[in-house]
This record gives C-alpha cells, structure tokens and sequence, in this order.
C-alpha cells in the first residue's frame, strides 16, 4: 500500500474520518493515539481491532500512544451504553491497568527505532487537576448545545435512565486527553471505534480553540457477526485475551468457527497478512468453502499474535486430536496434555466401578453441566450429540465404567461439535 490511509481503507477499517487525513498520511509521520478503558483486568477481542491499527500505524512508520485510562476508567464512557457503569475503585483501576499493558506490548514495539511505542496513563494529568482548573481551562469552551448534540450523549437522554452528571462530563475528559497529549507528544490523531466520533471531534475543537493548530480523527465499524450475534460474545461469554480467562485453545476455536461471511472481513482486519495471500485465500474459499482453510489461516495468525507459537501448537494438536477417533489409544499423560486448556471436572471413581454411572447422570452432574437437567441430557443423547473418548452414545441406558476410560482414569466428553469436558477419576 501507498500509504497507511490507503491500507485502512482496503481492510475496511475507515468508518469515517476528518477531511484531508489521506494526504496528511501520505506527507509527513504523525502521532497518533487509542484509548483503551480499564474495566477490567484483560482486553477482549472486541478491542483487537484498534491494536492492530495501532501496530499497523507504527509499522508505516507513525509513532503510536495507547492510553490506559486510569482517569477517565473512573467516570465511564457512556458511548453506546444503555445505563452507567459501575464505578471502580482507584485500586481496582490500577489492578486492571497491570494486566491490560503487557497486552498492548504483544502489538506495540517500545524500542523501535525513530517511532517507539508509548503506554501512557491519563490519571497521570487527570489526576492532577482540580476542578476549577479544569472547568476554566477545558469547560469553558464547549457549551452545553454542543455536547447534548453528540450521540452518545443525546441517546442516553432518550433512555429512560438518562445520563448522570459524571458520565456528561467524559466527553469534556477525553477532549482533555487530546489536548494533554498535543502539548506532551505532537499527537494530531485520534483513532477509536465509530461510538467514539463525538468524544474525538470534541478534542479537536479544543486544539483548534486553544492551540489554533489542526488535529484529526478517524473511527472505525463497529465489528459484527454476521450470524448477528456481538462480536467476542459466545455461549460461554466473552472471549478474553488472557489465557486464564480465555484459554487458547477456547480462542483458537472461537477463530475457528467464523461464519464464512465474516472470514474474509477478519482477515483484513485481524492480521497482518498482505493483499496477496488474502486474496489467494478468498479465492480458495469461494471455490471450496467446505474446507475451512481461512478459518485455519485466520485461527493461526490472531492466536499467534496474542498467544504465541506454543499454545498456537497445543490448541492445534487439540484439535486435531479432538475430532478424531484414534483418542483411546492415547496415554493419560498424552490427553492431558492435548485437552490441558479443556474445562474439566473430578468425579469419584467409585461411581464407575461395578454397574458403573448412567451417561444421562454424569451429563446432568453439576461438576459437569453439559446438559441442565436430566431430560436435556436424554434429549441430547438420543438426538446423536453426545460422544464419549470421540465416540457418538446414542443409547440412553448407557453406562461408563472405570475399564472404558482411558487408562482407567479420563473420560472427553463432547457436547455438539464444540464443548468439551474432562472427566477425572479420583
């Protein structure tokens, strides 16, 4: 690509964007910033988006900022929000702030050379200044006409809830950010999803008002599925990026499942593979679709930006051994091994000696729960969507015993195509 706007615009990652950006790109070598709230202790893959524009930013030689907020994470940001957000606590901030960096440092190069990577903090100003200031220097400019314009202050309004004092003024805050930055590190862009636009022009009027210089701003779609569920959401929640919230073999599958109509899009979204290969890829699945290669290539690459190649090579040889047939004449050490991000659960092996334990009993076990109930796990049964060490049980009467699990102590329990549980015998 020519430019770095131009890469944007071919991923489809331009929502929209302040006129004469393009040629901005194209001349001169900008800085230019994201914020991530820290409402938690890990990012998601909802957020995977901007990192990679990030990183993509720096790779065309820009210089990025991922703002932690540690200021503004106290106030919350009501865009495309129904109700406020709870408010966390300063040591709940800086606990989730810990987790979120090494995160950003996976996508962000801190040492490169002419354009390092920064992680900054906006408590670090926010923090410091006490209301009058901030109500002189930084309130003072917008009037309340304009801020009751923007979306994401307007629709909340119109919500039965409506909007607290607190969450009006965040549009003030994140106007603020931009200005800090400006005068800290020559930052004349912000980036954000497209629920962001109101807060970025604020700050750019600010910088125009105070500074009388030109800043600019671009929003990118909102990612969706296009099974219409939200993107990152599952049946088991969220897809985290800290493998203790999210293992990666859980994430490698969430990847791997991607709706053919969304497999292209995501590529070009979520990794850094070139127009080529994407579009060799894109061929390939529409002439045979059935074989799944995006998904694998798209799996591959987002699990090996967040995780790396070793759990990249654990989550493939579980699956790969997961939906054969061959998983009986596997060790106990070597199952363990392939299902070690699989959730699994300890069951006394006395309940498998003798007569042994009636699948519909051990589906419905709580320490289980592939099924909610007894009736369910009779249903699933006799609809062919339970297997057993990969073989399909069809048959309600059936009962497992010590001497057909594998090495007399796992049972792999399948649900459907997908979910996975590991029975130890104690």
């Amino acid at each position: 690509m020519a430019n770095l706007y131009d890469e944007f615009q071919w991923r489809g990652i331009v929502y929209d964007a302040t006129e004469g950006l393009g040629d901005v790109l194209a001349k001169e070598c900008v800085t230019a910033y994201i914020g991530f709230d820290p409402t938690a202790s890990s990012l998601h893959v909802g957020n995977l988006l901007p990192m990679t524009a990030l990183a993509r930013l720096q790779r065309f030689g820009h210089t990025p900022i991922a703002i932690a907020g540690g200021g503004t994470g106290m106030i919350g940001d009501p865009s495309g929000k129904s109700q406020e957000r709870s408010l966390l606590s300063r040591e709940q901030i800086e606990e989730n702030l810990a987790g979120i960096k090494p995160q950003l440092a996976r996508f962000l190069d801190f040492e490169r050379a002419g354009n390092p990577a920064r992680v900054v903090n906006n408590a670090d100003w926010l923090g410091a200044i006490d209301l009058l200031s901030f109500l002189r220097d930084a309130g003072k400019y917008f009037t309340v006409n304009y801020m009751l314009q923007k979306e994401s202050v307007s629709r909340r309004l119109e919500s039965e809830e409506g909007i607290s004092y607190t969450e009006f003024s965040y549009l003030l805050l994140q106007a603020y950010d931009f200005l800090q930055l400006f005068d800290r590190y020559g930052c004349t862009l912000q980036m954000g999803g497209s629920d962001q636009w109101g807060n970025i022009t604020a700050g750019i009027d600010l910088i125009r008002k105070l500074r009388a210089k030109k800043a600019h701003g671009l929003v990118m779609p909102l990612v969706t599925m296009a099974s219409g569920v939200k993107f990152g959401k599952t049946e088991a929640g969220t897809i985290w990026l800290d493998p203790a919230r999210t293992s990666p073999f859980r994430f490698y599958q969430f990847w791997l499942n991607t709706d053919d109509r969304d497999v292209v899009p995501y590529l070009k979204y979520f990794t850094f593979l070139e127009r080529g290969p994407i579009e060799e890829i894109e061929h390939a699945t529409a002439s045979a679709p059935e074989k799944r290669e995006a998904q694998r290539v798209l799996a591959r690459e987002v699990t090996t930006l967040v995780h790396g190649a070793e759990p990249l090579a654990r989550a493939e040889q579980a699956s790969s051994v997961l939906f054969g047939e061959d998983i009986a004449t596997l060790s106990v050490d070597e199952v363990l091994a392939v299902f070690e991000d699989v959730p699994s659960s300890e069951v006394s092996g006395a309940a498998f000696e003798h007569a042994g334990l009636g699948i519909v009993d051990l589906l419905a076990d709580p320490r289980v729960q592939l099924a909610p109930s007894k009736s369910e796990a009779r249903r699933l049964v006799q609809s062919g969507g339970v297997y057993v060490n990969n073989r399909r049980v069809t048959d309600v009467q059936t009962r497992l015993t010590r001497d057909q699990a594998i090495g007399g102590r796992l049972f792999v329990l399948r649900k459907g195509q997908k979910q996975n549980h590991l029975v130890r015998l104690t």
